[in-house]
């Protein structure tokens, strides 16, 4: 390998080292997603069950979709 490459390679896994050291003695402040991220995913799943639910249940619609007996061939043409 090249001297120059292998500098910039060893300058490279310094950086990285040193800043992973850098945030491990870090003490770790709750963001967004830390403080309300349950509470979040939890009131997306019961809209999302909920607006299904009534979908299924209360539209009327017609489940259906096997298109055998409904369709019957034309007569041929000559």
């Amino acid at each position: 390998m090249f001297p120059v490459a292998r500098a910039a390679l060893n300058l490279a896994a310094r950086g990285i080292q040193h800043t992973a050291v850098r945030q491990a003695h870090r003490k770790h402040e709750p963001n967004f997603h830390d403080k309300y991220g349950t509470l979040v995913l939890l009131g997306g799943a019961s809209v999302f069950v909920s607006v299904w639910g009534y979908v299924l249940t209360q539209l009327g619609m017609e489940w259906g979709l096997s298109p055998v007996g409904r369709i019957t061939p034309r007569e041929w043409r000559e």
